[in-house]
């Protein structure tokens, strides 16, 4: 049975996310000391963390940076903040979506089913690992890594769900809608800025390897993969 972790200090709103979630066949853990958040998340090794931003001691961005450097586990961060800012910070933090309260609890346990799927079930990875490469840079998908010669950046899940599609269109392009569709199942409940903020860090990951304007916007259609690289130096 996968396990969701809540991590949201409003008693009343954890409770009724625990009741619907648990009568999908999941089981829940509620955190409720707000200081141990990471050690009952080693605890419980949760499948999936669903976590508020505003709680006591330490935001819920904090937090998230703390999972991601023990686990890919999906993370969806649930706010009654709605601006724009906000949700860029989940999505920089290590976030993989993004719910505003008050919220449809359909949405939330389809969000829930969608990540699940996409990290555990019937579109996750085979044994078998894979590895692209596109002129001497590599990309390992299921490690989450990027490399070019003797550089390495770690990239988030839909990091390298961008870099997957775009590596393996090179050097055709890859349309927004393909892109929303692998990254998210339900397009409906997606945010057209989302796929906007997860470009703009692809590109900051892709500098960090001392690649500049690799990811090409094409208006009205997508984003392509250019080599301005030097592939031969790094084979």
């Amino acid at each position: 049975m996968q396990q969701i972790m809540i991590v949201e200090d409003d008693p009343k709103l954890a409770e009724l996310l625990e009741s619907y979630i648990v009568k999908y066949g999941y089981d829940v853990h509620r955190v409720r000391d707000f200081s141990r958040v990471m050690d009952e998340f080693q605890q419980h090794k949760p499948d999936l963390v669903l976590l508020d931003i505003n709680l006591p001691s330490y935001d819920g961005y904090y937090w998230c940076r703390q999972i991601r450097q023990a686990s890919t586990c999906p993370v969806l961060f649930i706010s009654a903040r709605a601006g724009e800012m906000d949700q860029i910070m989940a999505l920089e933090n290590g976030g993989d979506d993004y719910i505003t309260k008050p919220f449809n609890y359909g949405v939330v346990m389809a969000k829930i089913r969608s990540q699940l799927r996409r990290a555990y079930g019937e579109y996750a990875s085979g044994p078998q690992e894979r590895v692209l490469q596109v002129e001497g840079l590599v990309l390992l998908p299921e490690r989450l890594e990027l490399k070019l010669g003797t550089e390495q950046v770690t990239l988030t899940k839909k990091e390298a769900d961008i870099m997957e599609s775009l590596m393996e269109r090179y050097p055709r392009v890859s349309s927004r809608d393909a892109l929303l569709e692998k990254l998210w199942d339900d397009q409906s409940y997606v945010d057209e800025n989302t796929l906007n903020v997860n470009i703009t860090r692809v590109r900051k990951k892709l500098q960090e390897l001392g690649i500049e304007d690799a990811v090409e916007t094409v208006r009205g259609t997508g984003y392509k993969l250019n080599v301005t690289w030097d592939g031969e130096e790094n084979l």
